[in-house]
């Protein structure tokens, strides 16, 4: 927005809206097992409750994120591992990017541990690109990489804002 400050807005909830933050945090865990402390469902439930943030919900996967003024951060995408490698990844990221840039966003942010690299390679596939790195951010020795993508701005808001 041109005043630059945070808009609250409803979230969006395709799919499957009856989640929980219990789900939520066992699929989490499920995607990322060689995390050293995966996301609790009160986290969730913390995430849930800000008004910022929106959730893109499929039987075998989500994706969390926000929006505040005029840029958008995936906060965090997750596929089962038998979902793997069938599109799911690609329709959340292409759904965030329209949600986003409905809501206002003229670009988005993300952080990728540095030794995912099919998380990195799927990133870069659609359009993401490397904008810094974050040192030692997810554990002594894994670093975060920071990638922007531009969005296209739709020029109003949509009912998912």
């Amino acid at each position: 927005s041109a005043s630059g400050g945070c808009r609250p807005r409803p979230r969006p909830r395709p799919g499957h809206a009856a989640v929980t933050p219990d789900q939520l945090a066992a699929l989490h865990a499920r995607c990322f097992p060689g995390h050293p402390r995966p996301w609790s469902a009160a986290e969730f439930a913390d995430l849930l409750a800000n008004a910022l943030n929106f959730v893109l919900i499929r039987p075998q996967g989500f994706l969390l994120g926000r929006v505040v003024a005029d840029e958008a951060e995936l906060l965090t995408l997750a596929v089962a591992p038998e979902a793997r490698r069938m599109g799911l990844a690609r329709a959340l990221l292409a759904e965030f990017a329209q949600v986003s840039s409905a809501c206002g966003a003229h670009e988005a942010f993300l952080e990728v541990a540095s030794d995912n690299a099919p998380a990195i390679a799927l990133y870069t596939g659609n359009g993401w690109q490397g904008a810094g790195i974050r040192r030692d951010y997810y554990a002594p020795g894994i670093d975060a990489v920071v990638m922007r993508l531009p969005l296209r701005h739709p020029g109003a808001a949509t009912e998912a804002c």
